[in-house]
């Protein structure tokens, strides 16, 4: 149970500093995803990579997300980043039943965020103990 709380921490700080550092999107202080990505094309696609998740297939969001990941756009970077700071606020519960851990979130963010020329970062954050 601790090193589950501990990797979720250090995805939920990854993900922010990365957001704060790179986009200055502060979701701490602005609100709310929605908020944050109001009119643009990044809600529909987190809208639905969300409901994915939601209703327990997170192996299809996830596929998605690669997929867009062949594109390494700043704003496909954003939506990566958000999904699995999503994903990472479900519960342990929720994440077995559908097949995943925390460690595997974990590792599938290091890497996705490398494709994206920043797994030193990823690695600052997301090493192990």
């Amino acid at each position: 149970m601790f090193e589950e709380d501990f990797i979720m921490r250090q995805i939920r700080e990854m993900v922010r500093m990365m957001l704060k550092l790179l986009f200055q999107i502060d979701l701490d202080s602005n609100g709310s995803w929605e908020e944050v990505f109001q009119g643009t094309k990044e809600t529909d696609i987190l809208r639905e990579l969300f409901s994915l998740v939601d209703a327990g297939r997170i192996d299809k969001a996830e596929n998605q997300v690669y997929e867009l990941c062949e594109d390494p756009d700043a704003a496909n970077l954003k939506i990566v980043l958000m999904f699995y700071d999503y994903l990472n606020g479900k519960e342990d519960e929720f994440l077995e039943q559908c097949g995943f851990s925390r460690e595997e979130i974990k590792e599938d963010l290091k890497d996705l965020v490398s494709k994206f020329g920043l797994s030193d970062m990823a690695e600052t954050f997301l090493h192990e103990n």
